[in-house]
């Protein structure tokens, strides 16, 4: 779901329509720095030979911004359902404030972070897509995500008395990350150390309580 569906389409979103644009457009010049250097090694990652970019070819790539992901997760019967999780950047939503929603993100198989099972819960903040061309010569895309990531508290475990578990900022280095929107598994709801409306964000936040209780799909995976 994005701005460019608009009927008008006159949304400030729905004008980002290259790679170079979308830098402009972004007024945090710290998210500025991760969505690029983020982006740049997704893209050198993805390559076979690991092929160097030039800013020009960089900032040159087709792109489009959106404002939201279906997720398929488990509902209380066992079926599937979609949830929509919403990541409006810096624009508002509805008319209201904006609205960039906690997700859960897969990080490796296997058993790991204690019960969170090798998910950790990231709040999304710009979510786009870019077309580039491949050593082949075929044009490829890539669905992207630029999050605030979190690690865990105390390994993971859950605290004794609340029975549920924390996780607080990553380091600097690390603390906004650019990912494939195929790692999103679904929705997360996290509560805050200190009570923030969206205007100001989570940006004087360190710590964040996991609210497990929030759907089934989330409780099985923590306490089974």
């Amino acid at each position: 779901m994005g701005p460019q569906n608009c009927r008008d389409g006159k949304h400030p979103d729905a004008m980002i329509k290259a790679f170079r644009a979308l830098l402009d457009n972004t007024q945090d010049a710290t998210h500025r720095v991760a969505i690029y250097s983020g982006t740049q090694e997704f893209i050198k990652h993805k390559s076979c030979n690991k092929t160097y970019i030039s800013d020009e070819q960089l900032h040159a790539m087709k792109l489009c911004i959106y404002h939201g992901i279906k997720v398929q997760v488990e509902g209380l019967d066992g079926e599937r359902i979609s949830q929509m999780c919403q990541c409006t950047g810096s624009q508002s939503w509805r008319g209201g404030d904006r609205q960039n929603d906690w997700v859960w993100v897969k990080q490796c198989p296997g058993r790991c972070y204690g019960t969170h099972n090798g998910r950790l819960p990231w709040q999304l903040q710009r979510l786009f897509k870019i077309k580039l061309q491949n050593e082949d010569g075929a044009f490829v895309e890539y669905w992207l995500d630029l999050a605030l990531t979190t690690i865990p508290e105390n390994l993971g475990t859950l605290d004794p008395v609340s029975k549920f578990v924390q996780v607080r900022k990553a380091p600097a280095a690390v603390a906004l990350q650019v990912f494939s929107v195929g790692n999103i598994v679904g929705c997360a709801h996290v509560i805050p150390e200190i009570a923030t409306s969206s205007k100001t964000g989570d940006g004087r936040n360190k710590r964040w309580i996991v609210n497990s209780h929030i759907g089934l799909a989330t409780w099985n995976d923590v306490y089974n």
